[in-house]
Parts: C-alpha cells; sequence; structure tokens
C-alpha cells in the first residue's frame, strides 16, 4: 500500500460523511469569510493549525506562505468573481501567515539558492527575496504588499501573523488593514 492509498482510503470514509454538505453554496464565499495564505510546509496546515473545517476558508499556500504574483493572480480572480458576480456579499478577511523554522529560509544560502536557479532557469535575487528568516518582518512585508496590490479589493481587511512551530501558537503582528486609499479593483 502506498501513502496514496491510504488517503484514497481517507476519502472514502470521509465520502461517507455529511461534511462535503456544508460547503458554501458559492465557492468563493466560505463559510468563515476567510482567506488564509501561509506556507507549504506540512506543520503548518490551516486545518489543523486553525481548525478549519471543510468550506471554512480559502487557503492558498506558497513557499514560505509568501505573497507571489501567482497568489496575486489568484487573489485577483477571487476578487472579480466576488465584485461581478456577488457584489452585496461581505466581502472576506485575509490573513498571511507566516511562521518559525521555515525551509525558505534556505533561499539565504547563496551556493544552495545559486544552484537552483541555474539548473531550472530561476532568478537568484528573486528568490532571496522569498526567504523567511524573520516570520513577523516578513508577514508585515507581504501584508503590504497585498494592500498595495491594485488587484486587491478595497473591502478586503489584511492581517499578518507568526505560527510558532515550537508552541503551536499564532501571534498577530499586524492589525487588520484596508487599502489606505480606499481604491476598488476594476470590474
Amino acid at each position: 500500500m502506498t501513502n496514496l492509498d491510504t488517503l484514497l482510503e481517507r476519502n472514502r470514509f470521509f465520502a461517507k460523511t455529511d461534511a462535503k454538505d456544508k460547503v458554501p453554496a458559492i465557492p468563493f464565499i466560505p463559510n468563515m469569510q476567510a482567506y488564509v495564505l501561509t506556507c507549504i510546509d506540512p506543520r503548518v496546515d490551516p486545518a489543523g493549525i486553525l481548525g478549519l473545517e471543510l468550506g471554512d476558508a480559502i487557503v492558498a499556500r506558497s513557499i514560505g506562505g509568501r505573497v507571489t504574483d501567482a497568489v496575486l493572480a489568484d487573489l485577483a480572480w477571487v476578487c472579480h468573481l466576488h465584485e461581478n458576480m456577488t457584489p452585496d456579499s461581505a466581502w472576506f478577511e485575509l490573513a498571511v501567515i507566516h511562521h518559525t523554522d521555515c525551509g525558505s529560509a534556505l533561499f539565504a544560502d547563496d551556493e544552495l539558492r545559486h544552484s537552483f536557479a541555474i539548473r531550472y532557469g530561476y532568478d537568484s535575487v528573486a528568490l532571496r527575496g522569498l526567504a523567511v528568516l524573520d516570520p513577523a518582518q516578513t508577514a508585515q512585508e507581504d501584508t503590504d504588499r497585498l494592500l498595495a496590490a491594485p488587484q486587491l479589493a478595497s473591502q478586503i481587511a489584511v492581517s499578518g501573523y507568526v505560527y510558532e512551530i515550537e508552541t503551536g501558537l499564532l501571534t498577530q503582528v499586524t492589525a487588520p488593514r484596508l487599502r489606505a486609499d480606499g481604491s476598488t479593483t476594476a470590474s
């Protein structure tokens, strides 16, 4: 039996429950009006650390939980859908969660990063910027980047957090904020 066989077995068990019947009717309006961006690290699974259930939140994951162009593109699509299909619905809050002991810190290793960049055709300098060495600082940087992004609807409050691997606690490092200019995305 492979690891995926185990997951498929778990899925068959899940399919027999009523959990799938409790999901939101509109896929981009989660039950808890939350959008969570965090790291791909399996120790930082939002379902586990936040107690999320199916349909509670939109969950985006990237290396380090960093705001990348791909993250912005996904967020832009969700904002566009919301603005055009459900303009009178409440907006979600966006939580950026970075964490201690993040593997993205290895992007600070010049030799490792450079060999990766050469092998796969990435920009070594851009990769260096993904390193989470101080999660409070990078969570702040990413909340600022989101709030400056024209793709972000002005109705979305963005906040930043640090998850401590050692204690399991989540600490707020930036309070929820809206875009200062009050502008909105184009419909």
